[in-house]
């Protein structure tokens, strides 16, 4: 236990992470990175959070900018500023819990392409599934952050956190952090977990939150009264909103106080000038909605990021205007699955199953996703709350539930997948294999180099806003349908995206089964001809990053069948036809 007192607060700017991903959906670039870096390193700052979360998925499923390059790039500028990422614990930065020996491989490698400091957490705060990921960050000689997933409902406690924390310091943390990713920590709470944690442990004590609800400055301010030793904080042009608190703001409260952060104002202003320059080149991404105070996220718990991607993925759909019904169904959902804490990947779970049950004619659990099934047999680990009989029987019928720590039911995959990735011309360095392992079905077309680089939007012009123009349409070319996304306007020019051949015909088709939404078409599992059953799964949709699976509505045979995977298709596409 602490007896001393407390010493200055330190920093960590985390711009080039959790920043822009809660903004502007984790779309900056590497190029744009790299000048801010630089211009960071000799702030003082305790780390810069630069990489893991969603800013792998996005750089090669948007970005065609690899993870990997981008980590060593950072490191040639942050000569003497710890880079620090975010690592989901089993899931590492997927959706899913991987085998330990990818786990191994994987967090050997992030160290040596130059991560200093790994804030490893799990979405439903089961150590089990934290525990390989810790041991091996404590293999390779970083620095151990444990993390809290902080959030409210019935089955949280402080005291309940705190007994975590404890857990936690027995695994040889060097720092414990109390992870608010939705903004919900208010000052009186904050102030009681952080001096509950240090009586109880000798350990550095870090708090993150979100700006949201506009809660977080008094927060801090509690925190920092409390005792705390690092605060999470943004450069003022991507921070408030659905992102941080603003990193010269709290530095500046502190100046000539024993907290005194001793970074310089002056420093920080060449930083903020480049933040500046950057935020004006994708004002076209933000947004509103993630902008803006939202004392809702009271209620529906959202995380930032993932409310700019909810945003970004409603759009996607042409049914933004259902935002309020989504946001009133994930309460209800988060409930049913026994109130687990909403970060990834139990954000997106708990978001998309919302969106379907709001998308899908109103019914609920109608269509159920891959992951929400396997988060009700226990493959995500074990709940904090009960889920309800009756809702575990709606979503997997009598099927059991495990028990086990999730990664014990899992084969190696290392080797395996490596000889795949080889055999397929996709390894060119060893960090490739693991590209492929976390994401093989989109890793083959980006190593390949054939994923499109999307375009940064415009920004609207006031005199002639962009949403005059229609979003989305399909073009015919040599009688082949394309379906053309619409990403700015300006002047007579339009310029496009996204740009897919349309192969699924639309309207009305006698036995045709339609997609519920836009994604791409991950699994083709039936052919054409098969005898199949109702209910039998035919093929599986990647939607919002999650799979949905598309179910025959009767007994029947397969008769055509219009994609293919790596598909993209439109809602109200038809798929295939069962006759």
């Amino acid at each position: 236990m602490r007896t001393a007192s407390p010493e200055k607060v330190s920093i960590t700017d985390t711009t080039l992470r959790d920043a822009h991903q809660s903004l502007i959906a984790q779309r900056l670039r590497t190029e744009d990175m790299l000048p801010l870096a630089r211009e960071m390193d000799p702030c003082g700052f305790f780390s810069v959070e630069a990489w893991g979360g969603a800013t792998f998925d996005t750089c090669i499923r948007s970005l065609n900018d690899d993870p990997w390059d981008r980590l060593r790039s950072l490191k040639t500028e942050l000569k003497h500023t710890p880079i620090q990422m975010l690592l989901r614990g089993q899931n590492l930065v997927g959706y899913r819990h991987y085998p330990d020996d990818v786990v191994d491989r994987f967090v050997a490698a992030a160290h040596k392409n130059g991560v200093d400091i790994f804030r490893v957490f799990d979405a439903l705060n089961d150590i089990r599934n934290m525990e390989r990921s810790m041991d091996q960050v404590k293999n390779v000689g970083a620095h151990l952050q444990g993390a809290i997933s902080y959030t409210t409902s019935p089955v949280h406690t402080t005291q309940t956190f705190i007994e975590m924390a404890k857990e936690l310091y027995t695994h040889e943390c060097d720092s414990i952090c109390i992870k608010d990713m939705a903004g919900l920590i208010m000052p009186g709470a904050a102030r009681e977990l952080i001096a509950g944690i240090k009586k109880a442990v000798d350990v550095k004590v870090c708090l993150h939150s979100h700006s949201t609800s506009g809660i977080a400055p008094m927060s801090y301010q509690a925190a920092i009264e409390s005792g705390v030793d690092i605060l999470d904080t943004a450069m003022s042009p991507f921070s408030m909103g659905t992102s941080q608190p603003p990193t010269e703001s709290i530095v500046a409260s502190l100046i000539g106080t024993p907290r005194d952060t001793g970074i310089d104002l002056v420093k920080l202003r060449g930083v903020r000038n480049i933040c500046i320059q950057i935020r004006e080149k994708y004002a076209g991404l933000l947004n509103p909605i993630s902008e803006r105070v939202d004392s809702d996220v009271l209620l529906y718990q959202l995380p930032g990021g993932m409310i700019s991607n909810l945003v970004s993925q409603l759009q996607e759909q042409d049914a933004l205007n259902r935002m309020d019904d989504v946001l009133a169904e994930i309460p209800r959902v988060r409930k049913d699955l026994g109130y687990p804490p909403l970060v990834t990947p139990t954000s997106q779970i708990v978001g998309i199953q919302a969106v379907l049950n709001v998308l899908v004619n109103g019914q609920r659990y109608r269509n159920v996703t891959k992951e929400v099934k396997d988060y009700v047999h226990g493959l995500y680990g074990k709940s904090p709350g009960p889920v309800s009989d009756e809702i575990r029987k709606l979503i997997i019928g009598d099927d059991k539930v495990i028990t086990v720590r999730p990664a014990d039911l899992l084969e190696p995959a290392y080797e395996k997948m490596k000889k795949e990735a080889e055999k397929a011309g996709l390894v060119k360095k060893e960090e490739d294999i693991l590209t492929y392992i976390l994401y093989p079905a989109i890793a083959p077309s980006f190593l390949k180099g054939e994923r499109p680089l999307e375009e940064i939007p415009r920004k609207a012009s006031a005199a002639k806003p962009a949403t005059d123009m229609p979003s989305q349409m399909e073009v015919e070319v040599d009688g082949e349908v394309f379906s053309v996304r619409i990403v700015s306007v300006g002047g007579s020019k339009v310029e496009v995206t996204g740009v897919t051949p349309q192969k699924a015909p639309r309207g009305e088709y006698a036995g045709g089964i339609k997609s519920n939404m836009q994604g791409m078409v991950l699994q083709v599992l039936v052919n054409r001809g098969a005898a199949v059953k109702k209910g039998d799964t035919l093929l599986v949709l990647e939607a919002m990053k999650m799979e949905n699976p598309i179910h025959s509505p009767v007994d029947g045979k397969v008769t055509e069948i219009f994609v293919d995977t790596g598909d993209v298709v439109q809602n109200g596409d038809v798929l295939l036809v069962v006759q």
